[in-house]
């Protein structure tokens, strides 16, 4: 989307969009392919226009400055997921991740870090949000599955981010910034959450990076303190609203909804000299250790709200702590993201792109996008038409709702002992 910013007249705005449209809708003019910037293009255009240029009566520097490229998407095919994967914004990504993994190793939860006024922003930020879900208590149903209430949390959180952000970021960068932000917490359609919604959260803390808001001393608080909050915010709106898993059974979470808590979890053990990753099969260990040490906590918490071994629910996290040493499991959770989140198309194809993180596609319009992304579960399911990725299978969550694992625990603590109803059926793991 392009858009010019004030001050224009309406007229002075149709006409910038007229001129912009015909060179994004107009490959014949400029291929894809071309070597051209974005304002580049517009100016060309804009100068062979003359009856646009006219009446816009804009000279060439406000032309350039002021249009600015806000969210679509670009990865809708296989061969698009192919250039992203080597393109300098899955590099950028992937480099702001494994900084962040850097600076906290060897580091606990609970050692005393000083936070920047930036960090004391976002925490800030973090418990407007946490604020927002307490006031916005879930709708009474007999339904585990996600709770429409979430709906509500959802558009307040849309409605109040732009002012929350304008205390530090920038009011051209808000827009942009505000999408990341909102589209981290879950999807409103499908009351779900998973990986890809994570993904938007570390994409959100890369855009403030780049607009030169955190600076690299600023890393340790900012894994340590902002984004553990965040996570536990997530876990507040899960709670609450029953959030579904995002696909047939946590898509590619080790948990059903995370990834990236264990990934800096296992960087902050990276350098212990007793603790091994067999230890989170013992009880006592993880309710000692679970403070100090996210990974900890994520087991922690998962076999909370489970039933039965890891080896039952989680087999993937029961695979890992087989692993020599916490060294190799960092390593190799490291290269699983980038292998089955950044590099799986079901999710990175509703993943926004814009001027902070730049990148474009070519495969389909950008009417084709938006088409593709308008279902009900985003997968071309039931009865839809819209294209959803091409290349891909159906995923196994079209017309497979999987309930929420949370949901499923709180209906059995609401029941008397020893009794049953029709939502204590075990919930299909596999």
């Amino acid at each position: 989307m392009f858009l010019v910013e004030p001050p224009v007249t309406p007229d002075q705005r149709r006409a910038a969009e007229e001129t912009i449209l015909k060179v994004y809708a107009a490959p014949y003019r400029f291929p894809l392919w071309s070597t051209m910037t974005l304002e580049e293009q517009v100016y060309s255009t804009a100068a062979k226009e003359e009856n646009v240029c006219e009446s816009m009566r804009l000279d060439d520097s406000y032309l350039l400055n002021k249009v600015i490229y806000l969210h679509d998407m670009q990865i809708l095919t296989p061969d698009d997921l192919a250039r992203f994967l080597e393109s300098p914004a899955c590099a950028e990504i992937m480099d702001f991740l494994n900084a962040l993994n850097d600076s906290i190793i060897g580091v606990k939860t609970t050692d005393s870090i000083e936070d920047s006024p930036m960090v004391s922003n976002l925490l800030q930020l973090l418990e407007n949000i946490k604020q927002t879900n307490d006031s916005i208590k879930p709708i009474e149903t007999n339904s585990r599955f996600g709770n429409p209430a979430f709906r509500d949390f959802y558009d307040k959180i849309e409605q109040s981010l732009p002012a929350w952000l304008a205390e530090f970021v920038p009011s051209e960068n808000i827009e942009e910034v505000a999408k990341y932000l909102q589209d981290s917490f879950g999807n409103r359609k499908r009351i779900d959450y998973g990986t890809g919604h994570e993904l938007n959260f570390l994409a959100f803390l890369l855009c403030l990076h780049k607009l030169e808001l955190i600076k690299k001393n600023e890393y340790k608080a900012l894994v340590i303190h902002v984004f553990f909050n965040y996570v536990a915010v997530m876990r507040g709106l899960q709670m609450s609203y029953w959030l579904e898993p995002a696909g047939s059974h946590g898509v590619w979470g080790l948990d059903d909804y995370q990834f990236l808590p264990f990934l800096f979890g296992a960087g902050q053990l990276r350098t212990h000299k007793h603790l091994r990753p067999k230890s989170i099969h013992n009880a006592e260990i993880l309710d000692e250790f679970s403070k100090d040490y996210m990974y900890f906590e994520c087991v922690r918490f998962v076999n909370s709200i489970k039933t039965g071994s890891l080896r039952w629910h989680s087999p993937m996290i029961d695979d890992i702590s087989a692993a020599k040493s916490w060294e190799k499991v960092d390593i190799g959770l490291i290269k699983m993201f980038k292998a089955e989140v950044i590099g799986k198309l079901p999710i990175m194809q509703h993943f926004m792109f814009g001027s902070l993180i730049s990148f474009t596609g070519g495969s389909m319009s950008s009417d084709a996008a938006h088409d593709a992304d308008a279902d009900e579960c985003g997968h071309g399911c039931g009865g839809h038409t819209q294209v959803y990725a091409f290349g891909q299978e159906f995923p196994d969550c079209c017309g497979i709702k999987v309930p929420s694992a949370i949901a499923a625990a709180q209906a059995e603590k609401d029941l008397a002992p020893g009794a049953r109803n029709a939502f204590t059926r075990p919930i299909p793991f596999d």
